[in-house]
């Protein structure tokens, strides 16, 4: 389902830090499929796709981003070696305003790409992810990604991989895989995930931060 061929056609990027932006890799349609197959998510952030249920063209999604054409694309578009490393994969169908802030990931993070699936953006509004110059001003930035279906985000975790998005609140359909640096840490990530969905669950109001 995924087109492997745009993302592979894709610039690397390398300052501030290593990166691709791919378009194109869903068309609407497809996008649209996905929505519709799409798990009950009825809460902000992203959750653990281990406790979801993955359906129809949706299941056909995942099946791409579980296959060893991506490790194998991202391997040799940002110079790293993903072929033996396991991946998580997390859902979002909900931001809040909070979501978002500047960061950057955790070490134990080789990788994470980002395909995003909204039919249509108002860039206005926010929640338009951006590579940033540094963690401290969401504005100095070096390129915006829309979160428009078939547009991807993927880059290279460094100590200045910083990235955010101004605020925004709604429906903002995005699926992130991941690939870790090893089994142990991606147990540990999905036992916390695991937890944080079940006070999810519990608290009606508990939200997510990312």
């Amino acid at each position: 389902m995924l087109n492997f061929a745009a993302l592979r056609a894709a610039e690397t990027r390398h300052d501030p830090f290593t990166y691709i932006v791919a378009e194109g890799t869903l068309s609407r349609e497809e996008a649209a499929a996905i929505r519709a197959d799409y798990p009950a998510i009825e809460k902000t952030g992203y959750l653990p796709l281990s406790k979801l249920e993955a359906r129809g063209r949706f299941a056909d999604l995942i099946a791409d981003l579980q296959s060893a054409a991506l490790a194998d694309t991202l391997s040799e578009k940002l110079g790293l070696e993903l072929r033996d490393k396991p991946r998580m994969i997390t859902v979002r169908r909900l931001s809040k305003a909070g979501d978002g802030r500047i960061h950057n990931d955790s070490v134990s993070k080789i990788c994470t790409m980002l395909v995003y699936l909204n039919d249509d953006w108002d860039a206005e509004e926010g929640g338009a992810i951006r590579a940033l110059n540094g963690a401290d001003d969401m504005e100095d930035f070096a390129e915006e990604v829309a979160p428009l279906a078939g547009n991807v985000f993927a880059f290279a975790r460094s100590d200045t991989s910083w990235h955010g998005h101004p605020p925004y609140e709604g429906e903002r359909y995005v699926v992130q895989t991941t690939f870790l640096t090893s089994q142990e840490e991606l147990d540990r990530k999905e036992n916390r995930g695991g937890l944080q969905y079940f006070l999810k669950k519990l608290n009606p109001f508990e939200g997510k931060r990312g």
